[in-house]
């Protein structure tokens, strides 16, 4: 510990290393239920590229483990700390270095806030699309790190197609650099988007090409009350297959829409069922509002209601962001689900999941990214309750089983980490499960880096 912590020091200022228990221990967990942490030895904080080689350097001299972190507002306790490793918080790394309007490109640190580039390349009329609930607090390296989403990925993808290269600092403290900074290039192996969603298992990336796009217009919401999920399922399927390319098409079971309610006050429809959210962003979303209506009504949607300017659509949005807090304020804590199903499964998905919550006599809401079929399913319980936490983890359990039974996947959008990595397994199959072993093996041969993630 002694050599370790002397070590670092040689490369690392005074306040950049953090020893006291009652700090390092605040570094221990993201915001994942049921995941274990460790204590970590020491939690590190660097500002440059250099100070980042060097505790990588020191690290693989000394065995210890790296656990890479950004905001810790993950969910699948993928920046958890090992026993006696070393946190590596990329926060102080939080420079826009170059934003470009003619190569639309950004250039960015690890700990730039995504709203914070987000608002920064808007007022240069370019936009960043990937915009995950934690969009305030979340780090362009954590978004990187678990393949992030968010509410626009349904017309503009996920942070995984915005990622054109990357600088990554190796386990042994080598930098290497993937990708590129043009529009197109197909050279080699795409290691860029190996680095994406490995969870720091591979690598720890320092700086990242993130391309952009023009800025869209003000979006308009529409918001369609259901009767049941299968008709507001029948909804979306019916958009899709139209052609309709909506920038967001969020849904909302009858939980999350009480809960939101008892917290803010928005004045949602309780009798609903279901409801839905449609936007667009196009120059005049008059008539693809209208069209929804239409096959919302086709449906069974037994009120349609279009927002008349941007206040009110924020209004719905704002309501739609506050799900999971308000999906907390429930019991106190949650596990929130993340699977991803295809749009064709999405009703058997969420009525098997109010199946679920009733088989376990829980709360269980559910919000999705419909569009994607990405559903998150949000566990409510007590942690006191031991009963209950055991009703509560064979829910979510049992959540991801139907996922992979309707042709999922076991996440979306929040990684795998500690919380899913039994499933993970049964999602790959063991030839699957064999190479992407033998890809850490190649990257991280000594198992260094986030040990215990994934698998």
């Amino acid at each position: 510990m002694t050599d370790l912590i002397e070590l670092l020091r040689e490369g690392l200022p005074e306040e950049a290393v953090l020893t006291d228990p009652d700090v390092t221990g605040a570094y221990a967990h993201d915001m994942a239920s049921f995941c274990e942490a460790g204590a970590p030895a020491v939690v590190v904080l660097p500002r440059t590229v250099e100070q980042v080689r060097h505790v990588c350097r020191t690290a693989t001299a000394l065995r210890v483990p790296v656990v890479p972190q950004g905001a810790r507002t993950g969910l699948s306790g993928a920046a958890n700390a090992s026993e006696g490793c070393i946190v590596l918080s990329l926060v102080k790394m939080d420079r826009i270095l170059e934003i470009n309007p003619v190569d639309r490109i950004a250039v960015v640190e690890p700990g730039v806030i995504n709203a914070t580039l987000s608002r920064a390349v808007m007022d240069k009329g370019l936009y960043y699309p990937p915009d995950p609930s934690s969009w305030e607090q979340c780090t362009i390296g954590g978004n990187i790190g678990t393949a992030s989403g968010g509410l626009c990925c349904v017309k503009y993808g996920v942070t995984a197609e915005y990622v054109l290269g990357l600088d990554v600092v190796l386990a042994d403290g080598r930098l290497l650099k993937t990708g590129r900074r043009t529009a197109k290039g197909v050279a080699g192996y795409d290691l860029t988007r190996l680095f994406v969603g490995s969870e720091g298992s591979l690598g720890i990336v320092v700086g990242a090409v993130l391309a952009l796009k023009p800025a869209p217009l003000e979006q308009l919401v529409l918001a369609a009350e259901f009767p049941s999920t299968a008709s507001a399922c029948d909804a979306i399927c019916r958009i899709m297959e139209r052609g309709h390319a909506p920038s967001l098409l969020e849904l909302m079971d009858r939980t999350s829409v009480r809960a939101v309610n008892a917290m803010g006050n928005m004045g949602l429809p309780e009798s609903t069922e279901a409801l839905l959210m449609a936007a667009f962003d196009t120059p005049d979303p008059a008539p693809d509002l209208a069209a929804v209506a239409e096959l919302c009504t086709a449906a069974g949607a037994t009120e349609v209601v279009p927002a008349e300017n941007a206040a009110e659509s924020d209004m719905l949005l704002q309501a739609r962001r506050m799900t999971l807090p308000a999906l907390e304020a429930v019991k106190g804590v949650t596990m929130i689900d993340d699977v991803c199903v295809p749009r064709s499964r999405l009703a058997e998905m969420i009525d098997g999941t109010a199946a679920i919550a009733e088989k376990h006599a829980l709360t269980i809401g559910v919000v999705a990214h419909a569009g994607d079929g990405n559903t998150h399913p949000t566990v409510c319980f007590d942690p006191a309750d031991p009963d209950e936490s055991r009703r509560a983890r064979e829910s979510f359990d049992e959540i991801m089983a139907l996922g992979l039974e309707l042709g999922g996947t076991i996440t979306g959008e929040h990684g795998v980490g500690v919380l899913k990595r039994e499933w993970l397994a049964r999602e790959l199959g063991p030839v699957g499960v064999e190479l992407q072993q033998g890809i850490k093996q190649v990257f991280d041969p000594l198992g260094l880096l986030n040990p215990g993630k994934l698998f």
